[in-house]
């Protein structure tokens, strides 16, 4: 079983069961991507053994979700219902206060900010932090892109801004791929990997048995 103290997210973007599968023994948790999906994303979730995170991503933040931003909400709150234990909405979401009253209380609230043209200032990624956590996030999500390499220091830097509060903060691209691997070992809530190379769910991620093999040989 992987250890608990850097927690690792497969994210799931289509339907593999076998996939899952075999990386279930290597992560902690799943993320479904129901904007990637499809429909058959029910009975995936009613397979897993895990721990999994609902996100139905909109597609002004790179996501692929078709239909009406009401029907993308009963998705989410549909997932609330077969037992998602986490809940990713968009900081961006219309009347995100109605969202947050219905998920509050039932799932853990995961509040996401994805900046696909660069990675901001560290005082204005602080800024997102301070809205998601009035918003009500018991998970605050900050993720930027990564244009040179101090930007992963920028983000890594974030989650030890907030001492005592679940950040998950990194940079996508392949030049944010520093910041995938070390932000959980600075305290980042988790982070995210693909299920097997050619089902990333975001560029520059890494695939399950990359990290899971980094990780193992850190904590030798």
């Amino acid at each position: 079983m992987v250890e608990s103290k850097w927690r690792i997210c497969a994210a799931v973007v289509e339907d593999a069961p076998e996939a899952l599968q075999r990386v279930a023994p290597l992560v902690d948790l799943f993320e479904l991507r129901i904007d990637l999906i499809g429909s058959g994303w029910r009975d995936l979730a009613a397979g897993l053994e895990k721990p999994w995170i609902a996100c139905n991503r909109r597609v002004e933040e790179d996501g692929r979700w078709q239909g009406s931003e009401s029907g993308r909400i009963s998705e989410l709150i549909s997932a609330v219902e077969l037992g998602a234990d986490i809940v990713d909405i968009e900081l961006a979401t219309p009347d995100l206060a109605s969202v947050v009253r219905e998920v509050k209380g039932r799932t853990d609230c995961l509040l996401s900010h994805h900046d696909l043209k660069g990675t901001p200032s560290l005082d204005e990624m602080k800024s997102i932090v301070e809205r998601q956590l009035d918003a009500g996030a018991d998970i605050c999500k900050v993720v930027t892109t990564a244009r040179n390499i101090t930007d992963n220091i920028s983000v890594i830097r974030l989650v030890s801004c907030f001492p005592g509060k679940n950040i998950i903060a990194f940079a996508m691209g392949a030049v944010g791929y520093l910041s995938r691997v070390l932000s959980p070992l600075a305290g980042g809530y988790l982070t995210y990997a693909s299920i097997a190379e050619g089902l990333e769910s975001a560029p520059g991620q890494i695939t399950v048995d990359v990290l899971y093999e980094l990780y193992g040989l850190l904590d030798k």
